[in-house]
């Protein structure tokens, strides 16, 4: 079962910012992310490291659960992270799966991927800027949160506040994947720390040392969900 939720709003989602160069610009100054994600088709490229990566993390964490799973993806892109995991487990009924992206380009192929991969499986495409907590509305708390392909286009300032807005995304004992590029300004142990600061403890650590020297990182929730923040997360720069 697929939704689709059309709010559209101006931010723009799914990429590390030095994954890959070159990428041509949108009529709003930003990335074109659709454009962008066609360096998933390399396989040596560090987008399809890290898609590998971020696909094992999710496995993993699927793994831990019996009962139901609620997993939240934030600037989803076209899902195929989440969904490529899921349809290794499409005889699953109990997953509830929400997917947050503003271009309705890569919404729109998260949700025939969604169609065609795991029909069987409730997946929420929401036509939303994941920098806004009105977003999330019945969303959270999750079991397993993708913040991947944020940290590396917002501010440090924006990367605090989403950080410190997790433990609101969670529920105890959720697993949280993020990802940040350190080449040009490696904020890696930053995040770690605030991270930690938030009610999470660190559970893995991946790190590339090419291209944008991409880092995804694994963190298990603590502590106990807080009340959503009613402040903007983040926006992107780029």
């Amino acid at each position: 079962m697929v939704i689709v939720d059309e709010v559209a709003k101006r931010n723009h989602g799914d990429g590390d910012a030095r994954a890959v160069s070159a990428v041509p610009t949108s009529a709003d100054g930003l990335r074109d992310y659709v454009a962008w994600h066609e360096a998933y088709d390399d396989p040596q490229s560090s987008l399809s490291w890290r898609l590998s990566v971020v696909r094992s993390w999710i496995a993993r964490s699927l793994r831990e659960y019996s009962g139901p799973v609620r997993v939240l993806s934030a600037c989803a892109g076209d899902g195929r992270d989440v969904l490529g995991v899921l349809a290794l487990h499409s005889d699953m009924e109990n997953i509830d799966v929400t997917l947050l992206e503003i271009d309705p380009m890569l919404a729109a192929r998260a949700r025939q991927q969604a169609a065609d991969l795991c029909p069987r499986i409730r997946v929420d495409v929401r036509v939303a800027d994941a920098g806004d907590p009105a977003a999330y509305s019945g969303a959270v708390p999750a079991d397993i949160v993708v913040l991947v392909g944020i940290f590396g286009n917002i501010s440090d300032a924006d990367i605090a506040r989403t950080i410190a807005a997790a433990p609101a995304m969670c529920r105890p004992g959720a697993t949280v994947l993020w990802s940040r590029g350190r080449q040009g300004g490696d904020r890696t142990d930053e995040i770690r720390r605030r991270f930690v600061a938030a009610g999470f403890a660190e559970i893995g650590l991946d790190t590339l040392d090419r291209d944008g020297q991409p880092t995804v990182g694994a963190m298990r929730f603590v502590d106990e969900t807080e009340p959503m923040p009613t402040h903007r997360l983040f926006t992107f720069l780029r």
